[in-house]
């Protein structure tokens, strides 16, 4: 079956007083019908530079879309006129912003601004929005959503303004809804909300989810599939289950390793990814990972390996093959 979307080489690069920023490096991947993508990396690794591109969000200048294919139900976005891209913003792809506070307008009510997407794209009148976004409120978990309705972003706190995001992306049943760290700046708790209360959304209306984020737990929950980038490019893909019990590129492996484990040992100290990640004005030649790596070997510093597959279903871009935390 043919994908919902399908990203093919794609390239972004910032130009900027300093040099040539290579935010994303030739990248491709598909995202199924009905199903959760996963994108995990560090911060400045190109994960919402990736999905801005899809959504055709990037400024330019100074960004500029050099190559690549993204073909949305067979359609290639990045052909499309500006007047094509708004018709499928919000209607057919929705996204969900990572600080709702600065994504939602603070002089309208958020009545207004779920509305104001419906009238246009939906093309109803006022008092069919109104019912339309009562109707989405309620489903989110607002509470009394007709009164809520007129009540301002600083009114609500900021699991409550993550759902009015979510309201928003949903109000006009879209295929795709892209998540971009949506859980970034709420506590373990509220967090755990919005994940079952995307995953629920996700199963009634038949979406398919992009989520990204640097929580590999919030992965775990959700995701079917993964991809994690480094520097700007994929470094291993595979189904959410090979991630975690079959990791086999180093970056993978040490991401896992950092996170907190509740079998761990009382004073077992966190395993931390040394140094930092590379400056994208300046990518070394080799494996941008390499100054990183605990496993590296000389090649690693020559040439950067591609992406290929490791197994069935499973890609990774590494010259050694790490498994169970050792080189095969």
């Amino acid at each position: 079956m043919e994908p919902l979307l399908d990203v093919k080489n794609l390239r972004v690069q910032f130009h900027t007083l300093e040099g040539i920023v290579q935010a994303v490096n030739g990248i491709s991947f598909v995202v199924e019908k009905g199903k959760t993508l996963g994108i995990v990396g560090e911060s400045g690794c190109g994960k919402s530079v990736t999905v801005l591109s899809v959504m055709r969000l990037i400024p330019e200048p100074p960004g500029k879309i050099y190559s690549g294919e993204v073909l949305f139900e067979g359609k290639d976005l990045l052909k499309l006129d500006m007047a094509a891209i708004q018709d499928i913003r919000g209607q057919k792809i929705a996204m969900i912003f990572q600080d709702p506070m600065t994504s939602l307008n603070p002089v309208l009510t958020i009545g207004k601004q779920i509305s104001e997407a419906i009238i246009v794209h939906q093309k109803v009148g006022k008092e069919e929005a109104f019912k339309q976004t009562v109707n989405l409120l309620d489903l989110v978990g607002i509470p009394q959503p007709e009164a809520r309705y007129n009540d301002y972003p600083h009114q609500f706190s900021g699991g409550m303004r993550q759902r009015v995001m979510i309201a928003m992306s949903l109000s006009c049943n879209p295929d795709l809804l892209i998540a971009d760290e949506p859980t970034t700046a709420l506590d373990v708790t509220i967090q755990a909300q919005i994940v079952e209360l995307t995953k629920k959304l996700q199963e009634k209306f038949d979406m398919s989810v992009i989520w990204i984020t640097h929580d590999l737990g919030v992965v775990a929950e959700i995701a079917d599939r993964v991809i994690v980038m480094y520097a700007g490019y994929i470094v291993e893909e595979a189904d959410v289950f090979n991630i975690f019990e079959n990791p086999v590129h180093p970056y993978t492996l040490s991401l896992l390793k950092s996170l907190p484990r509740v079998d761990s040992r009382r004073y077992e100290r966190l395993a931390i990814i040394p140094g930092s990640p590379p400056d994208c004005i300046h990518i070394p030649t080799g494996c941008p990972f390499m100054p990183r790596c605990g496993y590296a070997i000389e090649k690693c510093g020559l040439e950067n390996p591609q992406l290929a597959y490791v197994e069935e279903d499973h890609k990774a871009a590494c010259w050694v093959e790490v498994k169970n935390g050792r080189v095969e």
